[in-house]
C-alpha cells in the first residue's frame, strides 16, 4: 500500500491539532519540574486520543485489503469500540463488537452510541471473551468470512504503532520524560519506537497486575521492527484497585485538578496517569529542571456512566 486510502484522507480533514498545554501548578513547579500535557483529547469530539492514533493505519490496512467489515472486542464502556464504530460509519465500513458480559436489560450510553453508528453487538461470557484475546493478527480469528478484518482488543497490533509514533514528532519542545497510561500497552510501544534518544518513558498501568504489559509491549516492538532500545518502564502501583476502579483519593485528585486547570480527566486512564506523576514528583523521582510530557489519551465519553 502507498499513503492513506482516499476515504481515510477525507476523514483526516475533520481532525484538530493536538496542542501542548503546560500545567502551571505550584505542586510541580515547586520541585523545579515542568509538566506538559499532549492534548490528544482535542483531536476529535468522538474519535479522540490514542484510540484514533491506533486506528489510523489499522483501518488504512483494512481498506486497502478490500475489507468491508471490521470486527473487534471490548467492555461495555469501551473507548476503543466507541471510536471504531464512529470511524467505521464515517469510512463506509461495517463494524461488529464482541462485548464482555451478558447483554444488560438497558444499554448504557456507550453501547447506545455503538448501535446508533451501525455496530452489530455480540455479547459474550467472560470466559469466551478471554479466549478471543488469543487472536492477535487481522486474519487470525476462526470463522472469518471474505471481507472481514479482525482487530484485537484495544487495537493491540503492530500496525497501530505507526500512528502513535506520529504524535511524538508533533511535540515541539525538548523533554526528558514521556508518560502515558497503559491498558494494552500499545500506545506506550508506539512512543518507545519514536522517542528521541535519552528519553525516559513511563507507562502507568491502569489495571491490577500490569506486569504482563512488559512482555506484551516487547512483543509489539519486535513485531513492528521499531527501535526499542529506549529506557522504558511500567509503573504498576497506581491502578487504584483495578481496571475502571477508583478510590476517594483518585476522585478527589481529579476533581481538584479539573477545578484548577479546566482540563477534564477520566478516572480510567489519564486521571491515574496524572495521579501517579504528581506522586512521583512529590517523592522526588524527577530531578529539578526535568521536563515531562504526559499524553492525555482522551476517553472522556466513558465518564457518562462509568465513574
Amino acid at each position: 500500500m502507498s499513503g492513506l486510502h482516499s476515504r481515510l484522507q477525507a476523514f483526516q480533514t475533520q481532525l484538530q491539532p493536538s496542542p501542548l498545554t503546560r500545567v502551571d501548578d505550584p505542586i510541580v513547579s515547586g520541585r523545579g519540574i515542568q509538566l506538559w500535557l499532549k492534548r490528544d483529547d482535542l483531536l476529535h469530539p468522538v474519535v479522540s486520543g490514542n484510540k484514533w492514533r491506533k486506528l489510523k493505519y489499522i483501518l488504512n490496512d483494512a481498506l486497502y485489503r478490500g475489507a468491508d467489515t471490521v470486527l473487534s472486542m471490548g467492555g461495555a464502556y469501551s473507548n476503543h469500540l466507541h471510536a471504531l464504530a464512529f470511524a467505521g460509519r464515517a469510512l463506509g465500513l461495517n463494524t461488529v463488537g464482541y462485548i464482555r458480559g451478558e447483554r444488560p436489560p438497558e444499554l448504557n450510553p456507550t453501547l447506545r452510541d455503538l448501535v446508533a453508528w451501525g455496530m452489530e453487538l455480540r455479547f459474550l461470557s467472560r470466559q469466551h471473551y478471554r479466549q478471543l484475546r488469543a487472536f492477535r493478527a487481522s486474519g487470525s480469528l476462526p470463522g472469518l468470512k471474505p471481507g472481514e478484518y479482525w482487530l484485537p482488543e484495544g487495537g493491540a497490533m503492530a500496525t497501530a504503532l505507526q500512528g502513535v509514533a506520529e504524535s511524538v514528532a508533533e511535540i515541539d519542545i525538548g523533554f526528558d520524560t514521556l508518560a502515558v497510561a497503559c491498558g494494552t500497552g500499545t500506545t506506550l510501544a508506539g512512543l518507545i519506537g519514536a522517542a528521541p534518544p535519552g528519553t525516559e518513558l513511563i507507562g502507568v498501568a491502569a489495571l491490577k497486575g500490569g506486569e504482563f504489559l512488559i512482555e506484551d509491549i516487547q512483543s509489539l516492538l519486535d513485531s513492528s521492527g521499531a527501535a526499542n532500545d529506549a529506557a522504558w518502564r511500567i509503573v504498576t502501583e497506581y491502578h487504584c484497585g483495578g481496571f475502571a476502579k477508583t478510590t476517594p483519593h483518585l476522585l478527589d485528585f481529579i476533581a481538584d485538578f479539573q477545578r484548577r486547570h479546566a482540563i477534564e480527566l477520566e478516572p480510567v486512564y489519564t486521571g491515574k496517569l496524572l495521579y501517579a506523576l504528581y506522586d512521583l514528583i512529590a517523592r522526588g523521582h524527577f530531578p529539578a529542571g526535568h521536563r515531562i510530557v504526559a499524553v492525555h489519551s482522551g476517553g472522556l465519553q466513558g465518564k457518562r456512566g462509568n465513574g
